[in-house]
């Protein structure tokens, strides 16, 4: 791997892909393509955008000139940039189609014009949509429940399209929800996290029930560098965990962490217009490749709301104003 494209690399997953590749490819020039909205951030990429070999373009997926200038000479795209909020999905569906959809469409074409040797697209379980019992397999039909998830789908679809009618050496990796530092304030874990710091109330969705894995962004990373090396293309890999919480779980973990009641602590506000039971992969695919995941939520959350707390001012302004 010569020149490696990573989209959204400012990201809070694609800052962790970033120091991956790093690491992985040392001897690899980086670009970073991402659009810097608001849930990017300069500070994501401390240390990398000093190294010489790794540079940032700002820019936009859906202008296709600029994805046809970044991939030339580019040996590996990994895709990252997404809109990912489901609750900003509801309210705001056709950016999420343009950005999820239409991006993924745009930088395809440009990989298959320049000839793009290897593309890791990175994509959702909840594409697959809810499932009561067991857990989803790469063949299952997807049945998206929610604008954010039926735009990564309709992604997906196009991806797996490039697949057969242009031979696009493209591989697909779907995930559970995904955990780390540097987590935009919107998501559960850092949102009450930080909320929970401020000595405000954290609201739960409906009854907190929903049940949900979770997976460290370092290990996702991992995932994706093994794929660049040993998936298949063509594929598609599920990449998740066994450890399954409830939200209100998830919410008593951190409460546990940051010495708060629960009781006191949480209000129940009104869910999402529909909200999915419970997301489970089936990741013995891409196991059979080597990897497995290596921290759980429940020993790592500490280090997370500990991160959050030394970087407290930080989001400040935006979550507990």
């Amino acid at each position: 791997m010569h020149n490696i494209l990573i989209t959204g690399g400012a990201g809070f997953i694609g800052s962790h892909v970033v120091e991956e590749m790093r690491k992985q490819f040392p001897e690899a020039r980086l670009v970073i393509l991402d659009k810097m909205t608001y849930a990017a951030d300069i500070r994501n990429m401390d240390g990398s955008l000093d190294w010489d070999r790794c540079r940032l373009v700002v820019g936009d997926l859906c202008d296709f000139d600029l994805c046809q200038r970044v991939t030339r000479d580019v040996d590996c795209v990994v895709h990252v940039a997404a809109e990912s909020h489901v609750d900003n999905s509801f309210g705001n569906s056709l950016q999420f189609t343009r950005s999820n959809t239409l991006g993924t469409h745009s930088i395809l074409e440009a990989c298959r014009i320049n000839g793009v040797k290897r593309i890791i697209h990175v994509s959702t379980d909840e594409v697959y949509g809810e499932i009561e019992q067991g857990a989803h397999t790469e063949t299952d039909i997807l049945t998206p429940t929610n604008p954010y998830s039926a735009s990564k789908a309709g992604a997906d679809m196009i991806a797996i399209s490039y697949v057969h009618s242009f031979k696009l050496p493209l591989t697909i990796i779907r995930s559970n929800n995904i955990f780390g530092i540097r987590q935009y304030p919107e998501k559960l874990i850092p949102k009450f996290t930080l909320l929970g710091l401020a000595g405000k109330k954290l609201p739960m969705h409906g009854t907190g029930k929903n049940r949900r894995r979770f997976l460290a962004v370092e290990d996702f990373a991992a995932a994706i560098s093994l794929l660049l090396r040993n998936g298949a293309p063509g594929e598609i890999y599920n990449a998740g965990t066994d450890e399954e919480y409830s939200n209100l779980e998830v919410a008593e973990m951190i409460c546990n962490v940051l010495g708060l009641r629960i009781s006191e602590a949480l209000t129940f506000v009104q869910d999402r217009p529909f909200n999915d039971s419970r997301y489970a992969l089936d990741s013995s695919k891409i196991r059979k490749l080597g990897w497995s995941p290596s921290r759980s939520l429940k020993t790592r959350l500490p280090e997370v709301v500990k991160w959050y707390e030394s970087h407290f001012s930080r989001f400040n302004q935006i979550e507990t104003a």
